[in-house]
């Protein structure tokens, strides 16, 4: 696949993944990305905050922190915020595990699943600090170059506080 028609895809993905609205999200299927996927967002000129937390469903600190994480989201909304949950669940989860915790736990965030296997490879690809440890979310403003990954459990005035400056990064 060409680099352009692969940009394309990943834009109209994010979009979809994004621009559901709650009910649709939490009753809409989870799509498998590549880790490439992910990373590819970096370079795209958007003036948007993209935030991609790593998860997993029997991460005991990640199930505690999303609350935190959708409280903060849905405060900022209005403000070119884009939010991806992506589970590290195993195979054996995606779709039908992954999804009814979703429902259970009303997580209307747009959700999917990173289709990797290698840790070494997808850790070194979405941050090179990545020890694979989660939760961790990545921050990134193209618009402006910014980019921060962090490998811990957020609160909800921590999440803000990174979510603040990363709006707030200029070039």
């Amino acid at each position: 696949m060409n680099a352009g028609l692969h940009k394309q895809l990943l834009v109209a993905a994010w979009c979809l993944l994004c621009c559901a609205s709650p009910s649709e999200t939490v009753a809409q299927s989870i799509p498998a990305l590549k880790a490439a996927q992910l990373a590819g967002l970096s370079h795209r000129g958007s003036d948007s905050v993209y935030i991609i937390n790593f998860w997993a469903t029997w991460c005991r600190p990640c199930v505690a922190e999303l609350p935190h994480l959708l409280t903060v989201w849905k405060k900022y909304q209005g403000e070119k915020v884009q939010l991806l949950l992506v589970s590290l669940d195993d195979k054996e989860s995606w779709p039908e595990l992954i999804l009814a915790f979703a429902r259970k736990r009303t997580i209307d965030a747009p959700l999917a699943w990173l289709d990797e296997t290698d840790a070494d490879y997808f850790c070194n690809l979405i941050d090179r600090s990545w020890s694979g440890a989660i939760p961790a979310t990545l921050f990134l403003k193209p618009s402006a170059g910014y980019r921060a990954f962090y490998e811990s459990e957020f609160s909800a005035d921590s999440f803000e506080t990174a979510l603040r400056k990363a709006l707030e990064a200029r070039r």
